[in-house]
């Protein structure tokens, strides 16, 4: 609504002091014609906005002109109040969170009040998963500090081959899901560190190199992109029974379902599935038995079988042998 986009120019203005018109129409999403028809829109509301030509020019605001944030409306409310308080906790802000949205409650309208209440007491936000082990993120205030400070860190790191040291210029912490991870730069070379893999970490004296254009999201958005792109492939075409297709795309957590074919005579149906690695894929489908059949590529079918073989002969080798008694065992 244009009513929105006004607030949120003003709002821009008084955080940015000083915006063109193109950088106003990138972020929100119009033309810059729009943007100069809001413009004229605000000088007729008694807004006082100008606008100051060359390279260092723009839009800003006159005499200090501010407006108070009374015009939230409902989803917006209702945003400020679903919070990842998980990761708020690790970066030990959580009572801060707590104490803002007291205060947040205590300035909104009643109505307003009783909708962000209401919301509140109906989404939570839980980051954590259901298999993932708790990680130590010893150092990770440590991090947070020297990011804060602009300072150097020395970081002891425990790579997959090595232990390794390294000077970083840190530049941002990233949340992905439950999992911390620092953005750095090496040597003026961006590297990310995944943090409950850091071993030690001294801040040092010297000042942090900061590119002048690095953008946080930006490069985790990217860097993110260049690590899917560069992940192993190894396809394979399954016969897969129709009943196991929910339990595959739930179980398999490494496999990727890119293709499904309508269920054949016999209630079957055919799956184009991605995964990294060969041995990825045969042990997922010995997992499933008789419920998944490769018909593609033809040597993961052979070594399926193979593999399928040499189980039950190492178990028909092997004689029976019953397992020990409840009472047995007590008084072992």
């Amino acid at each position: 609504m244009r009513a929105d986009r006004l607030l949120s120019i003003l709002l821009l203005l008084q955080v940015n002091q000083r915006m063109t018109t193109r950088e106003l129409a990138k972020r929100l999403e119009v033309s810059e014609r729009t943007i100069h028809r809001d413009m004229g829109a605000l000088n007729t509301a008694g807004i006082p906005v100008a606008a100051e030509r060359g390279t260092e020019g723009g839009w800003f605001l006159l005499e200090e002109y501010r407006t108070n944030l009374t015009g939230l409306n409902e989803a917006e409310i209702q945003a400020l109040f679903v919070k990842p308080s998980r990761l708020l906790a690790d970066l030990g802000l959580g009572k801060a969170s707590e104490a803002a949205l007291i205060k947040l409650l205590a300035a909104l309208p009643s109505l307003r009040r009783h909708d962000a209440e209401y919301f509140r007491q109906r989404i939570h936000v839980d980051m954590s998963g259901w298999r993932r082990s708790e990680e130590v993120i010893t150092f990770l205030t440590l991090l947070q500090e020297a990011i804060w400070q602009e300072r150097q860190v020395l970081l002891t790191y425990q790579r997959e081959d090595a232990t390794v040291e390294r000077l970083v210029d840190p530049l941002g912490l990233v949340a992905k899901g439950s999992v911390w991870y620092l953005v750095a730069a090496v040597e003026g070379n961006l590297r990310t560190y995944r943090v409950s893999r850091v071993q030690a970490a001294k801040m040092m004296d010297e000042p942090c190199v900061r590119p002048p254009s690095f953008d946080l999201a930006a490069y985790w958005e990217q860097s993110t992109a260049d690590f899917v792109a560069n992940l192993p492939r190894y396809p394979a075409t399954l016969r897969v029974a129709s009943a196991m297709v929910p339990r595959i795309r739930s179980a398999w957590r490494y496999a990727r379902i890119q293709r499904q074919e309508p269920p054949d005579a016999e209630g079957w149906i055919e799956l184009g599935v991605q995964f990294q690695v060969e041995d990825e894929a045969r042990e997922y489908v010995l997992s499933f038995g008789p419920q998944v059949e490769v018909l593609e590529p033809p040597e993961l079918r052979e070594k399926v079988i193979q593999l399928a073989e040499s189980i039950v002969a190492f178990y028909a080798a092997r004689p029976h042998a019953p397992l020990a008694s409840l009472n047995d065992s007590d008084h072992a």
